[in-house]
């Protein structure tokens, strides 16, 4: 009897383990298994417009107001891509930067003019409680960001 109570609570431990080692997931099961680097989507967004990928990275960066959205870099102090989702469909915890996250969506790519790219900086910072310098942007740009639909977190 005690060998079977012995080997059930090694399993639950083992399951336990496992799926903390998993991390914790949001939204729907990532589905794609090998994931596209960031740099090469910003390197060429046009290429994968309307494509959906799988990224992998650290987060850089989460919206402090609903959790909609968060930013991702292949490694610290790279280039990052923000994955945005539906309002409320996840919510990310505010402190979720600096976690290490598998993001699947598909990519969307929007030419901004320097107008376009102020205003959506500014809301930005307005919803981070940061200040933005509009000198900072000093062109338009084309900007690729994941529309997002499933993600894990460690």
């Amino acid at each position: 009897m005690k060998t079977k109570a012995f080997f059930i609570l090694t399993l639950l431990l083992a399951a336990t383990v496992l799926f903390a080692a998993e991390g914790k997931k949001y939204g729907k099961k990532i589905s794609i298994k090998k994931a596209t680097k960031i740099s090469a989507i910003l390197a060429d967004p046009k290429k994968f417009d309307d494509k959906k990928v799988m990224v992998e990275g650290v987060v850089t960066d989460v919206c402090q107001k609903m959790g909609c959205w968060v930013t991702v870099a292949e490694q610290a102090g790279g280039e990052s891509i923000k994955f945005k989702v539906e309002d409320g469909v996840i919510v990310f915890p505010k402190d979720c930067k600096g976690k290490v996250a598998k993001l699947q969506g598909r990519i969307s790519v929007a030419e901004m003019s320097v107008e376009d790219l102020i205003a959506a900086k500014k809301h930005e910072a307005e919803e981070n409680g940061k200040t933005f310098d509009s000198t900072s942007v000093t062109g338009p740009k084309t900007v690729a960001t994941i529309q997002g639909e499933g993600a894990v977190l460690k």
